[in-house]
């Protein structure tokens, strides 16, 4: 297993539509692998192929405090979502920043699973977030686009400055 480089915003690269996984294969198998390592070497709780800079759709996930609940949706598609919550987001391709967004408090996904078995997930509270982050993601989506622009300029200019400051040590 290896740890794969992380995108930061504003590549565009983090605007590409990912396409469908259709092999599922001992190559895939091991960039899931990498995806895990890369987002607990991160400290993330879930990360999306586009931020690796892979656009497939591949995304993986893990809320437990133990980092022993490993889940990865290939082709991940909502299928229900009820009820509204917001809940502070941060991303790994946005170090540092995090902001209140609303999304579905539950959701009922239809994905695939690494061998390309077909599975249904139902997720609520901060899970439901996750999915629906890193879903955005898959679509070239990110958790900003949610704030209001003056919102949005805000945070962007706080990351501006993060980035100058790191790199002027």
């Amino acid at each position: 297993m290896s740890t794969l480089p992380i995108i930061e915003f504003p590549d565009p690269r983090l605007r590409t539509k990912a396409e469908p996984v259709r092999v599922f294969d001992a190559e895939l198998k091991q960039f899931v692998a990498d995806m895990f390592e890369t987002m607990y070497a991160a400290n993330g709780v879930g990360l999306a192929s586009t931020q690796v800079n892979v656009h497939k759709q591949v995304l993986v996930a893990d809320m437990s405090d133990e980092r022993n609940e490993p889940l990865a949706l290939i082709n991940p598609e909502i299928l229900e979502k009820d009820g509204s919550q917001v809940y502070q987001e941060g991303c790994l391709s946005f170090p540092g920043i995090y902001a209140d967004v609303t999304r579905a408090l539950k959701v009922k996904v239809k994905a695939q699973d690494v061998d390309g078995k077909d599975i249904v997930v139902e997720a609520e509270g901060p899970l439901a977030v996750c999915i629906q982050h890193e879903m955005d993601h898959l679509a070239g989506k990110v958790f900003v686009d949610y704030l209001s622009p003056l919102r949005r300029t805000m945070l962007l200019k706080r990351l501006d400055k993060q980035r100058k400051q790191a790199a002027n040590g």
